[in-house]
């Protein structure tokens, strides 16, 4: 294979020391990965580690639990709350449920708030785990705040004003997902998680330690990706790509099984998906439309109800 090909083959890391150094060059990176691979490698993103590692520590304890423990948690919310068991999600036109399970955190909102008719208080098992609460909640708050510099980023990269994005996410139905993979000893039709594309803006996902995730290229080759420690991967999910008429794309992605020397090792992440606010319509923008590119999608929808629609889709809702 040619070196030119080689470098076509990984995901060129964008240090995040450079958003407070040389804002434009971060903005020129970052902007060019997500145009090539819809997705980036956000290197030396500065969260404590020790606040990571506390966090990780309590996702682990929980999926450690008892099952009849667990479920106590599973709430019919959509799954957008609490615990959702092994053998539920399963990516949108697959036959075969994803082998994961997973809790979701989301945004807490005041009393009376407009949107809390479908945007539920979280639960916390804190009878269990005294500090499963502040540990995760952490981590939460910590990727909603660099998501929201990504997407400044993106803002600037697209022409837009750099803080376009920041009054349409504000009280976003934006969820962080605790994920635990068993491991998985046989061969089989499931995996891991099964090819998909995100739902929402943007996911941000701190580096697993174990290795899984691949993303498919434009010649339908799987890329894996392997970030270095102390990175964050971020994609571009579907109502980003629909805002913005493809012109930043949300790729195709999954979480392949282990290698036989692996197979007895879990696999945990935590992605966090960055919603719009739920009221926010997606109409595609003005800029992005041209003769060449014409606007796929001529009805606007909410993003509520474009997430409802997904949810459906996936066996969520």
């Amino acid at each position: 294979m040619s070196q030119a090909h080689q470098i076509q083959d990984r995901i060129e890391p964008v240090s995040f020391s450079l958003f407070s150094k040389d804002f434009d060059a971060f903005t020129r990176k970052l902007g060019d990965s997500y145009a090539r691979w819809g997705f980036a490698v956000i290197a030396d993103h500065g969260l404590p580690q020790d606040k990571v590692d506390a966090a990780i520590a309590q996702m682990k304890a929980f999926f450690a639990l008892p099952e009849e423990t667990k479920k106590k948690y599973k709430l019919g919310v959509g799954g957008q709350r609490g615990y959702t068991p092994f053998g539920i999600e399963t990516a949108k036109g697959a036959t075969h449920f994803d082998l994961k399970e997973f809790w979701h955190v989301g945004r807490d909102l005041p009393p009376g708030h407009k949107f809390r008719d479908h945007m539920a208080d979280n639960v916390w098992p804190d009878d269990e785990l005294p500090d499963f609460h502040e540990k995760v909640q952490w981590l939460y708050g910590a990727l909603d705040a660099m998501g929201l510099k990504v997407l400044e980023a993106i803002s600037s990269y697209l022409g837009l004003p750099r803080h376009f994005f920041d009054d349409k996410v504000d009280v976003g139905n934006s969820i962080l997902r605790l994920l635990h993979y068993p491991p998985a000893p046989t061969d089989g039709p499931h995996i891991r998680a099964g090819a998909h594309e995100d739902i929402n803006v943007i996911t941000l996902l701190l580096g697993a330690e174990e290795a899984g995730l691949e993303v498919k290229d434009h010649d339908g080759r799987w890329i894996a990706i392997n970030p270095p420690p102390g990175s964050l991967v971020c994609n571009i999910g579907d109502m980003l790509q629909r805002l913005v008429n493809h012109k930043l794309p949300s790729t195709t992605h999954r979480v392949v099984n282990p290698a036989p020397e692996r197979r007895g090792f879990p696999r945990y992440s935590t992605p966090f998906f960055l919603h719009f606010n739920s009221d926010y319509l997606i109409e595609t923008l003005p800029q992005t439309i041209d003769a060449a590119h014409p606007n796929r999608y001529p009805e606007p929808i909410t993003a509520d109800g474009y997430l409802q629609e997904r949810l459906k889709e996936i066996k969520l809702a």
